[in-house]
């Protein structure tokens, strides 16, 4: 991992810690990537409850709970199925009282072909947050799009990093 990604994931980290928010990922095509950068902080356990790789399609509807006539009309690549899988992970990775307070998804197209008509570099990045104390919202859910140029390894690598960005601006809201 670069140093980049090491001192964004310790950042976030140590702010999670200190605010006691804790953190959910649902990953596709970053594979693990986005909760190995967390992970490899001390003290993520604090923090960090779980993550979900769920690369194959039928697993972000049967483990996440994207709805299945979504991934039928749309594919896995598209703005909705990473809000629902951030929302996936903070239910499937909270406790039975309390989800994660904070999920962050990936899906997208890393190559080195399109994917369902989909073209490579084209990523979505879902954020999905519990209780916000300071707005006095409920449950918020977004996603982004990123048009992330390169071979598979530089798309992957900026999906991550997307990713990590996003959480560390989620949790400014907490």
């Amino acid at each position: 991992m670069d140093a980049e990604l090491a001192e964004l994931a310790a950042d976030i980290v140590r702010v999670a810690t200190a605010r006691g928010v804790t953190i959910a990922v649902a990953e596709s095509l970053t594979g693990g990537d986005v909760v190995s950068a967390l992970v490899g902080v001390p003290g993520a356990s604090a923090v960090l409850r779980g993550g979900i790789v769920a690369y194959a399609t039928e697993l972000k509807a049967s483990v996440l709970g994207v709805d299945t006539t979504l991934l039928a009309v749309e594919g896995a690549v598209h703005p909705d199925v990473a809000r629902q899988m951030a929302a996936g992970a903070r239910r499937v990775c909270g406790s039975a009282e309390r989800p994660a307070a904070v999920g962050i998804a990936t899906t997208g197209v890393a190559g080195p072909e399109p994917q369902d008509g989909k073209p490579v570099g084209l990523v979505y990045v879902g954020v999905s947050t519990g209780e916000l104390p300071r707005s006095g919202a409920g449950t918020e859910s977004s996603a982004f799009e990123l048009s992330i140029p390169g071979d598979r390894a530089l798309v992957r690598g900026g999906a991550t990093k997307a990713a990590l960005t996003a959480l560390k601006d989620a949790l400014g809201t907490f």
